[in-house]
C-alpha cells in the first residue's frame, strides 16, 4: 500500500512539473537560456513571435541577451528577423548594433528588410561600424544594405567611424572596409563637416590618410 502511494505521489510530481514546463511562455524560455524548453515549446506550436509589453519578439530577447544558440533555433524556426519592437529595434538591426556576427549570419538567408530603421533613422552597418565590429561590418557588407545611407542625425557609417570612433585599429579596419565597399569620402554632415576634416581634427592621422587617399577633401 505504502509503495503505491509512492508512486502516485511520484505521479502528481511529474505531471505538476509538466504543466509548469509547458505553463512557461516562449518569452521565459528565452530569458532562462533554456534552449530545450524553446524547442520542445515550438514543437507544440507555441506562437514564435509572441510579443512582450515592450513589443518584443522572442528572438529580439534572445538577440538582446547574446543567446546566439536560442537565436538561431528560432531562426531556423521562421522567426521575423525584421519584426520591430516600440523602441524600433528589430534582431536584425540589433544584431548588427551589437556585433552579434553569428546570428546576422543566420539571417541573412532570411532576407532582412534594409527599409526599416532604428530609432535614429539608422541602418545595421551604421552603428555597427561606430562601436568598431569589424567581423560583423565585413558580413553586413557582403549584402545589398546600403554602405551611403544618412541617419536622422545627418551622419553615414564613415562619419560614424571617424566622430564617435576612438581612431584605432578597430576603427581603421572598418574605414578601410566601408570605403573599398563604396562609401562616399565626401559626405558631410549637416554641419558640412566632411569625414577627412573630422578625422584631421581629432588626431586621427591613420583613418585621415585612408579617406585621402580615397579621394575625400
Amino acid at each position: 500500500m505504502k509503495a503505491m502511494q509512492l508512486l502516485l505521489f511520484a505521479a502528481v510530481i511529474a505531471i505538476s512539473s509538466m504543466g509548469s514546463a509547458m505553463a512557461m511562455s516562449l518569452h521565459d524560455a528565452v530569458r532562462a537560456g533554456d534552449v530545450g524548453q524553446v524547442e520542445s515549446l515550438l514543437l507544440a506550436e507555441t506562437a514564435i513571435d509572441e510579443r512582450n509589453s515592450a513589443q518584443e519578439t522572442p528572438l529580439l530577447v534572445a538577440v538582446q541577451q547574446d543567446q546566439t544558440e536560442i537565436a538561431k533555433t528560432l531562426i531556423a524556426a521562421g522567426a521575423d528577423i525584421n519584426a520591430q519592437a516600440a523602441n524600433k529595434d528589430s534582431p536584425w538591426l540589433l544584431a548588427g548594433a551589437s556585433g552579434r556576427t553569428e546570428m546576422i549570419r543566420a539571417m541573412i538567408p532570411r532576407g532582412p528588410d534594409f527599409t526599416k530603421r532604428n530609432r535614429y533613422g539608422g541602418n545595421a552597418l551604421i552603428p555597427a561600424c561606430e562601436r568598431g565590429h569589424v567581423e560583423t561590418i565585413e558580413l553586413l557588407l557582403s549584402t545589398e544594405i546600403d554602405v551611403n545611407h544618412v541617419n536622422n542625425v545627418g551622419w553615414t557609417c564613415l562619419l560614424e567611424i571617424v566622430i564617435l570612433g576612438d581612431g584605432g585599429r578597430r576603427h581603421q579596419r572598418a574605414t578601410e572596409l566601408v570605403l573599398a565597399h563604396g562609401a562616399n569620402p565626401n559626405l558631410a554632415g549637416k554641419d558640412g563637416v566632411t569625414p577627412l576634416a573630422h578625422a584631421t581634427a581629432k588626431g586621427q592621422d591613420e583613418i585621415a590618410a585612408m579617406i585621402a587617399k580615397a579621394g575625400g577633401k
